[in-house]
């Protein structure tokens, strides 16, 4: 791949990246929830569903997906109400500040937030479409196709971490004083809950 379509690939990504969605809203829950560190593991859950959406597009199952109204309705709704349960949950929790409820929540299993985040990108068939138009811009036919394909998406992890992590999660930790009193938890909690169950709600009418 040449400099100057690799730094077009990387403009792009970074735009996608910083575009809000459901693993914006993931990453600043959980760096809210368990703390900054420790929400790397529901982005690393989300690049591996990134992954597998670009395997699905690589190997021509995309274009099924893209072209199947039943296929892709299912994956769709599957996805909106994975979000909107997930925000349901968010504005049902319930404040403590007490210790032990804080370290009871930042006591999460790296696997769940990382099984999590590849729910939250996985049932999401638009990221599917998407990649399908995306790509082809930066895949050249006469050239071998697996280490472009390596570059691509090589790119979309780094960068989707970079952002997510350094971005999305710091942000979130200046909310983190308000989390000291349980008004501002529920506050909180209903803010995060509202924005899952919108995005579901898009994802489910757009």
């Amino acid at each position: 791949m040449q400099v100057a379509t690799w730094a077009a690939l990387l403009t792009a990504c970074l735009l996608i990246s910083f575009t809000p969605g459901a693993g914006a809203i993931n990453t600043m829950s959980n760096s809210l929830n368990v703390g900054f560190r420790r929400s790397i593991w529901g982005i690393l859950g989300q690049q591996a569903a990134l992954l597998i959406q670009l395997a699905i597009v690589a190997a021509g199952l995309g274009v099924i997906i893209a072209r199947s109204p039943t296929t892709f309705d299912v994956i769709r709704y599957l996805g909106a109400a994975y979000l909107i349960y997930l925000g349901v949950r968010q504005i049902l929790r319930r404040p403590d500040s007490s210790a032990a409820a804080a370290a009871e929540l930042a006591g999460e299993s790296a696997w769940s937030m990382c099984l999590r985040g590849v729910w939250v990108n996985l049932l999401n068939p638009k990221a599917v479409v998407f990649l399908l138009a995306f790509i082809p811009s930066f895949v050249k036919a006469s050239e071998p196709l697996l280490p472009q394909y390596l570059t691509i998406g090589l790119t979309i992890v780094v960068v989707d971490i970079a952002v997510m992590w350094l971005f999305f999660a710091v942000v979130a930790r200046g909310f983190g004083n308000l989390t000291r009193t349980e008004r501002g938890q529920r506050n909180l909690n209903r803010f995060f809950g509202a924005l899952f169950i919108g995005v579901g709600v898009l994802l489910a009418v757009l």
